[in-house]
This record gives C-alpha cells, structure tokens and sequence, in this order.
C-alpha cells in the first residue's frame, strides 16, 4: 500500500506540491494525471525519498521509503528510464542492481525475458539503446526484486503501440496478482484502459480523486449555444469553471447549475447534456481546465 498524507513541497515562495493527500491499495492501478508542472513527478519524488517534503509524509507498506532495509525488494521504481549507466550493457546492469539487492542471479535473464529484451539488446550497451530499449530496462530494474508495489513515471513514454499494448498487460496482470500500481502517464486512452483508479493534479492540489468508473460517470457537462461568447460570459458571472470541448464548452457542474446560469442570462442553448461519455480526456480537461501547463523553472 502507498499512503500519501498531506504532502507539501515548497521551493522557495513557489508551492510545487500543496497538502497532496491519496492512498494505493493493493490489487490496483492508480492512475496519477495532472497536465506539465502539476506536481506529479514531484509528489513521486517524496514517495521515494529523493526529494524531502516540506511537509507531510508518504508511506510504502506503512514505512517511510527511506526506512526500508531493501527498498528494491519491496518497492519498484522507475522514475528516469534515462537514469542508466550508460557505459554498461543491459545485462551488467541487472546484474550489479541484483548484486545490490541480494536478488539471485538467475532472476537477470528471466527479468529481461520479461520485459522484451532479447538476447543481443541484453549485449548492447545502453547508450545505444532507444528511449523505448530504456524504458523496457528501466522496468526490468523495478520488476527485478519481485516487489509488492510498483511507482512508475511515464513509463510508456518511447514505446511503440505494441509496446504499449504489452506494457498495459503487464501492470494489469501486476495488480491482479495482488500488487500496488501508481502509475503517472500522459497516454491518458492507456490509462483509462488500465487503471482501477484516478487521482488528478492540478496546479500542485489534488481536484479529483476516486474510483475510475464513478469519476467518468460525473465528468461535467458539454453544453453549447449559438451565442458562445454570451454563453461562456454567462458561466463564468455564475462561477462556473469552463474548459473549450471539441464539440462545445466542457463545464465542471451538473446540467441543472449551467441551464439555471444560461436562463438568467437569457442565452438560448442549443446542447446540454452530460458530458461523462468523452471518457478520461474529457474528464481530465474539464478537471485541469485553468491549470498551469507551465513547467517550472528553479
């Protein structure tokens, strides 16, 4: 289990991460979203204990990742699939992290079978290797203590859409065994396809969270007019936050708020209806609608 509990990371004035609260229960896929310099990558950094919170704390397995004896035992990670010597061959790179870990060294091959690294990309040197050859090591390393739970960044990122496919099967096949996923990824089609739930970042706080099912059923609203600006002008007088849909304006209440807002507005509409079919890309622009997608800078 991942327990996030108040998790606030400052740098300076900036609050990069502002009291980030969620849970990973085992036997699932938890799907952390949130657009550019939302605070994802940093909110996963305190879970590791790479980056010390400014308050709050994170627990793996109800200890700190840093009191962990053996961490890769117990904890995958994969944060920077580039975070690799690059001098070393695939192999020699298991095989000085299974040394670490006390992992027998059959456990190698079998892990690089695993994840799709043959017999020559296993002689390769890693900086030869594409960023998708990365990745697949980068999993190798996290799957090769057998761990219980697995914290991954983007780690789809470079692979092809087989590989993705095969990525997808993996983590579920992980979950189902009884194993704890979090999983941050801007495919947000493949994370709806695999994970059992979603926590959603923005702007550093956390706007959503839950059970994947019940927060695409309440994705909001897409209304539309003929009058568009009149019709935005209307939602925003109302306080309602408005996101631009492809087929009209993406609204984060229910169809009663927006028609009651267009009717004192006197706004003809001509669409209003709930907008949870749209699926995670609707619902997660109308949950981020607003946010800064500006990375930071420090």
């Amino acid at each position: 289990m991942i327990d996030v509990a108040h998790l606030t990371k400052r740098y300076g004035r900036h609050t990069a991460v502002d009291d980030v609260s969620f849970r990973c229960e085992p036997g699932t896929v938890t799907g952390f979203l949130g657009p550019n310099g939302a605070g994802k990558s940093t909110t996963m950094r305190m879970i590791c204990g790479l980056t010390p919170p400014s308050g709050g704390a994170a627990t793996v397995g109800g200890r700190p990742y840093r009191e962990l004896p053996n961490p890769g035992r117990e904890v995958g990670v994969l944060l920077d699939a580039s975070a690799q010597h690059a001098g070393r061959t695939g192999r020699e790179a298991l095989a000085v992290a299974a040394a670490t870990m006390g992992v027998e060294h059959r456990r190698v091959a079998a892990t690089l079978d695993l994840v799709g690294l043959n017999a020559v990309a296993a002689k390769r040197r890693v900086r030869a290797y594409s960023l998708g050859m990365r990745q697949r090591l980068g999993l190798a390393h996290a799957l090769l203590g057998d761990p219980r739970v697995l914290i991954l960044d983007e780690p789809a990122n470079g692979l092809d859409p087989e590989g993705i496919f095969w990525m997808r099967g993996l983590l579920r096949d992980f979950a189902d065994r009884g194993g704890t996923v979090l999983l941050s990824s801007h495919l947000l089609r493949e994370v709806e396809a695999v994970a059992d739930r979603l926590v959603v970042i923005g702007g550093g706080r956390i706007v959503a969270q839950g059970d994947k099912d019940e927060l695409l059923a309440g994705g909001g609203t897409l209304v539309r007019a003929r009058d568009a600006a009149a019709l935005r002008g209307a939602l925003h007088r109302a306080g309602l936050p408005v996101t631009e849909g492809t087929d009209g304006l993406l609204v984060r209440a229910d169809a009663e708020a927006v028609g009651q807002a267009a009717a004192d507005a006197g706004v003809a509409l001509t669409e209003l209806r709930p907008a949870g079919s749209g699926g995670l890309e609707q619902l997660f622009l109308t949950l981020t609608a607003g946010a800064s997608t500006r990375e930071a800078v420090r």
